[in-house]
C-alpha cells in the first residue's frame, strides 16, 4: 500500500499545501480519499493513467474535500472516458448537484458510478475493503479504515473532538498506520486516544500551521511510535 499526500492543508490552501486529497496505490490500481483541489492534474503530471482510478472516497462535503469532483467528473465524462471510478459520497444527492454543474457547463455527459457511504464496510473489490465510521464533524462525515495486502490504516477525516468520535475500531485493532487531522484541535488532544491504539506509525495531515508546536510535543510524548506532519508529495509506503 503505498499512500502519497496530494494536499495536506487544512480549510484552505496554504503556500506549498493543497486542499484536502490523499491517493492510495494497491497493485497499480489507484484510490482517492477526499478530493479537494483539482487530482486529474495530479495525475497527468505523475503519469498515472486516469483510468487505473478505482474508487473515490469523501470523508464529508465540505468543500475543501470535494471541490476537485466537478472537474474530475467533467474530464472523465468527455475526455478520460475509460475511467469508470466508484465515486462514494457521504450524502448522494451530491451526485445529481456535479451532474447539474457539468450540464450547465454545456460539457458531455455520460454514465458515472455513484454510492452512498454508509456505516460498516461500503467498499470492497477484492483488491481493497474500506469500512466507514461515523464521527460527529457534521450530519453525515465518516472516518476510513482501510485494509489490503495484509496491511490497514485509520484515515479520521475531520472529527468534532478525538475525545467525542476519534474511532474505537483503531482502539480495537491493530493498525499500521493512523492517518489524524488537527485542523480542529491541538494534536496533544489526541495523546491518550493514540496511546491506547496498536500502531506503527502516526501522521498528523490536514493541520494548520499553528497546531505545528502542539504537534511536535505529541510526537514527543508518544515515545517509540514516531508521529510525522504530512506535507503535499510526501509518499508513505506500508
Amino acid at each position: 500500500m503505498r499512500i502519497t499526500f496530494i494536499g495536506s492543508s487544512h480549510g484552505v490552501p496554504e503556500p506549498n499545501r493543497k486542499c484536502s486529497c490523499t491517493l492510495i496505490e494497491i497493485s497499480g490500481r489507484y484510490y482517492f480519499i477526499d478530493m479537494g483541489t483539482p487530482s486529474i492534474d495530479y495525475l497527468v503530471t505523475a503519469g498515472i493513467p486516469v483510468d487505473a482510478v478505482q474508487g473515490i472516497f469523501i470523508t464529508h462535503m465540505h468543500g475543501d474535500h470535494t471541490n476537485g469532483l466537478v472537474p474530475f467528473v467533467d474530464l472523465i465524462s468527455w475526455y478520460f472516458k475509460t475511467a469508470d471510478p466508484t465515486i462514494c459520497l457521504p450524502n448522494i444527492a451530491g451526485a445529481t448537484v456535479i451532474e447539474d454543474w457539468i450540464k450547465v457547463t454545456q460539457s458531455t455527459t455520460r454514465e458515472i458510478h455513484y454510492e452512498e457511504v454508509h456505516p460498516g464496510v461500503f467498499y470492497d473489490d477484492g483488491f481493497l475493503k474500506v469500512t466507514a465510521i461515523p464521527t460527529l464533524h457534521t450530519e453525515r462525515t465518516y472516518a476510513f479504515f482501510l485494509e489490503a495486502e495484509g496491511k490497514s490504516m485509520l484515515f479520521t477525516g475531520d472529527l468534532k473532538h478525538p475525545d467525542l468520535d476519534f474511532p474505537s475500531m483503531a482502539k480495537e485493532r491493530a493498525t499500521d498506520l493512523i492517518i489524524c487531522e488537527s485542523a480542529h484541535f491541538y494534536a496533544t488532544d489526541y495523546l491518550p486516544h493514540l496511546q491506547a491504539c496498536e500502531t506503527k506509525l502516526i501522521y498528523i495531515n490536514h493541520y494548520q500551521g499553528k497546531m505545528i508546536p502542539s504537534i511536535l510535543q505529541l510526537a514527543e510524548e508518544m515515545g517509540d511510535i514516531p508521529v510525522m506532519m504530512a506535507s503535499d508529495g510526501r509518499v508513505i509506503v506500508l
